[in-house]
């Protein structure tokens, strides 16, 4: 699919955004570059002002004008175009506070990861952006010495708008970058929580993730080049890799199935109180990393089907993927496979393992 693209004036997409609170459409229409520019906004439930910034495609701001900011939040979407449920989310949430339907509490970036492949309609253009943070975007990942294109250009911008945005608020932060999976799961809805370098993990924001209908948590114990990570690991961000069931083309979401998630995403916004369950460790699936399994050779298989589900487990011993020669085996009881892509480019992650595992959060 080809979606137009027209230049519009900052004048013009003000007028627009002003009129529809499509920032999804603007973004889709521009999908390289768009003109910065900034307005204010009267929320009608209430006397509250916002200031709402257009920093260039996919980036808006959005900021409170009558109080104090207690917390800086992003939340983000399409960094996989083709994960279409959290954009019709955010797009929704963006509209809502243009037009004045929410009151906002706190300061909020939203970001539109890829445009270029939300317009396409697949996972990435040239290169799997969730892969090129936090200095991915200049390091080689098997692509070749020196390689630029435009996801690396648009790693770095989505990098230093973070950055920007974290250092100029004074609050509590917050990043939840929202995907859905290329196949199916056991567990329809999970979230990965990040590598805390020794940090704890936060019983509230499990909490949260169980409010948001996720009771399936995969805890990471490595840095990676993902997202969620560069926020965590760089502004201590409470930082999740949050997976919505299964990619679906726009249209095709029953958007019932997250209400749970965007009443939550709405109460957070707005800061209305959220209602948290006492924390039990028994409403929650925990899972911890085994095997990171990248793909070094032309010849590489997974061996079993596409209609495999993630959090499938198999057998101790069970030859789950062929690279090159080598045979990759499951080694734990219930160790099931997640995220398996054997198309992905050599050097990079095909297959994770997971095992389940009990944690205690403070």
């Amino acid at each position: 699919m080809t979606y137009p693209q027209v230049q519009l004036s900052a004048t013009q997409l003000q007028e627009q955004l002003l009129k529809t609170g499509d920032f999804l459409h603007l973004t889709r229409s521009h999908e390289h570059q768009m003109a910065a520019f900034s307005f204010e906004v009267d929320c009608k439930k209430n006397a509250s002002k916002a200031l709402v910034s257009v920093l260039n495609t996919g980036i808006i701001i959005f900021e409170p004008l009558n109080h104090t900011s207690g917390k800086d939040i992003v939340l983000s979407s399409a960094v996989h175009g083709n994960e279409t449920a959290p954009i019709e989310i955010c797009s929704g949430l963006i509209k809502k506070l243009i037009l004045g339907e929410l009151p906002l509490a706190h300061r909020v970036l939203f970001l539109f990861g890829n445009p270029p492949s939300i317009n396409i309609e697949q996972r990435f253009v040239e290169e799997n952006l969730n892969r090129l943070f936090s200095g991915g975007h200049s390091q080689d990942q098997g692509q070749g010495e020196g390689l630029i294109n435009k996801e690396r250009h648009r790693a770095l911008l989505l990098e230093q708008t973070v950055t920007n945005f974290f250092n100029k608020g004074q609050g509590e932060r917050f990043h939840y970058d929202l995907h859905t999976a290329i196949r199916g799961s056991k567990n329809d809805k999970f979230a990965v929580y990040p590598f805390r370098h020794k940090q704890p993990w936060v019983k509230e924001q499990l909490q949260f993730m169980l409010a948001c209908g996720i009771s399936t948590i995969l805890f990471s114990h490595s840095p990676t080049t993902t997202f969620s990570y560069f926020s965590s690991n760089n502004f201590g961000a409470h930082a999740f890799t949050v997976e919505l069931g299964k990619v679906k083309p726009f249209g095709e979401n029953d958007m019932t199935n997250f209400s749970d998630v965007n009443n939550c995403l709405n109460l957070l916004i707005t800061g209305q109180p959220l209602t948290l369950a006492e924390y039990n460790k028994d409403n929650f699936s925990f899972f911890e990393i085994d095997q990171i399994i990248d793909r070094h050779h032309q010849d590489f298989s997974l061996h079993f089907s596409d209609e495999v589900e993630n959090f499938t487990d198999f057998p101790i011993g069970t030859v789950i993927a062929t690279d090159g020669t080598e045979e990759v085996k499951t080694r734990k009881q219930g160790e099931a496979i997640i995220f398996p892509n054997a198309n992905v480019a050599i050097g990079q992650r095909a297959l994770l393992t997971v095992v389940p595992v009990e944690i205690t959060p403070a």
